[in-house]
């Protein structure tokens, strides 16, 4: 696969202001591993590899365990989340398929138990942010890394 263009040379003013979101999404207060789960786990579902791969390698770098990286993709059979991160797998999962089935009363109600209301828009925002990015990178065709020695 080869790229189909830099979005960041076609649109440089646009995506400053997307980068200037994802500076306020990344500081606004929800915990950092949390974003890295969420951000994993979207790109994920939107099958987007540059993302997964970038959001992998910083969750690792900032302590995350690999077992648990894995697993994100997995997390409603694993007992390594807790139910704080479940809630936003819910919520993430939900958000990102939302045409599919939108968000019940129920998934909201459960995910309050979580998050404050505060902090739920922090991570309705954290979702669309991510989803934006994987649509420009997927859309695109951004070619995350690829170790030499790695490379197939």
């Amino acid at each position: 696969m080869q790229p189909r263009l830099n979005f960041f040379n076609a649109a440089p003013e646009l995506i400053k202001e997307v980068q200037r979101l994802n500076k306020a999404v990344d500081e606004c207060g929800l915990e950092k591993s949390l974003l890295h789960l969420i951000k994993l786990r979207a790109s994920q579902i939107n099958g987007c590899s540059y993302c997964v791969d970038m959001h992998s390698r910083e969750a690792r770098h900032d302590g995350e365990t690999e077992q648990r990286l894995y697993l994100v993709a997995a997390w409603k059979e694993s007992p390594l989340f807790s139910e704080r991160e479940r809630a936003a797998f819910a919520w993430v999962e939900a958000t990102t398929l939302i045409s599919k089935d939108g968000v019940s009363d129920e998934l909201y109600a459960k995910t309050l138990k979580h998050f404050s209301e505060t902090d739920l828009v922090k991570l309705t925002v954290a979702v669309g942010m991510i989803n934006i990015w994987n649509r420009l990178c997927a859309s695109f065709h951004a070619i995350h890394p690829v170790e030499k020695a790695e490379a197939a």
